[in-house]
């Protein structure tokens, strides 16, 4: 059987409907649509967009993942179809959270919209995040004391831009910086300003054209002991960035006097 017949199969199935309700609202005959579930025959597009506005769900979900793994009311409820969201659960019914290991980053960007691609990534559940799509992110860099490499950023999945919350961090995914982690600041008419918590980095600007995903942190796993000179270092940073900052400020009081 195809992934669309079973998905046909199942979604009637968990509506309680009979193959005759179902063809009738699609003004085809039992048969004919029988033959759908089975895999006999492929419904042209004009009736596979029947099917997908009957069942709510996108013709690419029908298509591409085998729905039965998720939760169909998290499915029907996502903002213009996402395919990449829906809820997954495990046998007990516990939400799934996929992991993007460090290796599979490098291709999120690319794949964070295929359903393939989602579906081969490992996952890890944890009963006390509830009420949201949770997924978890490597942290990469010093932007972000304490966390560093090897640690994990569980994030809760943004819908709208203005649900962001001053001061509060995120996981953004950008078409330039791919995976980043950072702190939201404020918004502007065209972008939003971000900044991290090591003050050895300047704050910037993101352009709304370039966000793709943005995830609001909900927990950390770290893999890794902190050691104290980690600490150290990151405090020299700072004292070196305030230098810095205090020379500049230096140079434009005397360009003022002069």
């Amino acid at each position: 059987m195809s992934i669309l017949s079973e998905n046909m199969r199942y979604l009637r199935s968990k509506l309680s409907l009979s193959q005759q309700k179902v063809a009738d609202e699609l003004l085809i005959t039992r048969g004919r649509y029988g033959k759908y579930e089975d895999a006999a025959a492929e419904p042209p597009l004009e009736i596979l967009m029947k099917i997908s506005k009957y069942y709510n769900v996108s013709i690419d979900l029908l298509l591409t993942i085998n729905v039965s793994k998720y939760s169909i009311d998290d499915i029907t409820e996502l903002p213009d179809n996402r395919i990449v969201l829906p809820i997954r659960v495990d046998q007990n019914g516990n939400d799934q959270i996929e992991i993007i290991s460090q290796k599979a980053s490098m291709g999120y960007l690319n794949g964070y919209s295929d359903p393939e691609y989602i579906e081969n990534l490992e996952t890890i559940s944890l009963p006390f995040l509830k009420g949201g799509k949770f997924r978890a992110f490597p942290a990469d860099g010093d932007s972000m004391p304490p966390y560093k490499n090897g640690t994990y950023i569980v994030g809760k999945y943004v819908e709208n831009l203005s649900d962001l919350k001053t001061d509060r961090t995120y996981v953004f995914i950008t078409a330039n910086d791919g995976i980043s982690y950072k702190r939201f600041q404020f918004h502007e008419a065209d972008g939003i300003w971000v900044k991290a918590d090591n003050q050895f980095y300047e704050p910037y600007k993101i352009p709304l054209s370039e966000i793709k995903e943005i995830w609001e942190f909900a927990c950390s796993i770290n893999t890794k002991e902190y050691e104290p000179d980690e600490f150290a270092e990151h405090h020299i940073q700072n004292f070196i960035k305030e230098i810095k900052t205090d020379i500049k400020q230096i140079k434009e009081k005397i360009g003022d006097k002069n």
